[in-house]
């Protein structure tokens, strides 16, 4: 089966296994998607990632991370940028999702980060997600 954005089906990957309190979610690996899961790690969201070889692309198992009581620590993803709209920011236009309580990711001309990183190395770029 071919998956036309490959970056909405893996948010959606980790958004139903969080719903669901999983441990773990496997999704198939890209650069763009370890990129992402390295946003996610470093912000706090998710625990770890691994990237698992299957003879083919990869898979990236993702650790899921809970507070205590298994309370969500992802409350909400969300895709932005989608492949038939893009959404594109310069630095001074960058969003402030729930006012810096989440983060924007945002693909750049130097790589994938988050939006108030952008803001500091002063680049713009396509914003592919919010995270809170």
């Amino acid at each position: 089966m071919q998956i036309t954005d490959a970056i909405a089906d893996m948010l959606t990957r980790v958004r139903n296994a969080n719903t669901a309190k999983h441990e773990t979610v496997d999704i198939p690996a890209s650069k763009i998607k370890k990129a992402i899961a390295d946003i996610l790690v470093e912000e706090g969201y998710v625990k770890s990632y691994q990237i698992i070889e299957d003879g083919k692309q990869g898979v990236i198992r993702i650790t899921l991370k809970y507070a205590p009581g298994k309370q969500r620590i992802i409350q909400g993803i969300r895709r932005v940028s989608k492949p038939g709209l893009r959404k594109y920011s310069t630095c001074e236009d960058m969003p402030s999702v729930l006012r810096g309580l989440g983060i924007a990711i945002v693909s750049t001309s130097k790589g994938i980060m988050t939006g108030k990183r952008a803001k500091k190395e002063n680049v713009g770029g396509e914003i592919l997600a919010f995270v809170w």
